[in-house]
Parts: structure tokens; sequence; C-alpha cells
């Protein structure tokens, strides 16, 4: 387990032209993540239900549900299959949505990372989320570059 010098959360806050059920969708069902997020899913979105996302072939990440309130809030753990320094399930992310004038208002936060390991994450989330945006709100986000570049 990591020590307890975390960095502080990773937040970003975006707006979905899509409903909280909609977005919600994209965070639970394993097609509509393939179409944002992974090249592999095994989600079961009950508390305590696994949360594994294979994101190029290479880097795996896990965790659990912890809670769900659909269509407006989830929370599951997140670490990588291998890694030391963020082990499985030793981080957690929140997801909120609040609907708004003409779609949803997403609130995303990672907490527990290491500080030597934001701004990878906070880059990372950035490029995942941007493409969520644009599956959820009806367009396509199209092949993730990320996992041609990641040979």
């Amino acid at each position: 387990m990591p020590d307890g010098d975390n960095a502080a959360p990773f937040t970003q806050e975006l707006h979905i032209e899509a409903t909280p059920e909609v977005v919600y969708s994209y965070f639970t069902d394993p097609l509509k993540m393939a179409r944002w997020m992974g090249i592999d899913h095994k989600l079961d979105p009950v508390p305590g239900g696994e949360y594994r996302v294979d994101i190029n072939g290479r880097d795996v990440a896990v965790g659990q549900f912890l809670e769900l309130d659909p269509p407006s809030r989830l929370v599951f753990t997140f670490g990588w299959d291998g890694d030391d320094a963020i082990p499985p399930g030793s981080s957690t992310v929140e997801v909120s949505l609040t609907p708004e004038a003409a779609g949803t208002r997403l609130r995303f936060t990672h907490r527990g990372l290491p500080p030597s390991r934001a701004a990878g994450h906070g880059k990372g989330w950035g490029h995942y989320l941007s493409r969520l945006q644009v599956d959820a709100g009806g367009g396509d986000a199209g092949p993730d570059p990320w996992i041609k570049a990641s040979g």
C-alpha cells in the first residue's frame, strides 16, 4: 500500500450534451466504455463488484465499485495491476453527474494518488474524459491514438 503522502486530488468538470442516465452508462456498460477508454472491460456495477479495464494491452486498471447511485453518482477504487506505487484498489475515483441545460455537468475526482504520479494521471484522465464528452454527447471519439502509440 502506498504511504499517506498523497497528492491533491485530480478534479475535472465538464459539460456533456447528454442526460445523466446516458453519461452514467458510459461508466458501467463495458460496450459503451470501450468507445472512450480501454480495449477490454470487466465491470460489475454493484457495491463490491469488479472494476477492471485493460487500457492498451499493457496497463490494466483494477478496483471495485464502492457506491452507485444511478444516475447521479458512482465511486470506485482504482490502481494498476503490477504497480507497487498504485496497487489495485489503492486510490478512489468519484463521478458526480448533475443535470444542467442541454445535458449534464460531470465532476470527476481522483483521490489518493502519490504525488509523483498525480500529473500523469491528470493527463490521462483529461485525455479520456474528452473522449467521453464527445462520444456520450452523440459524436464519435474515433480510435484512441494512445492505444496505437503504446504499441
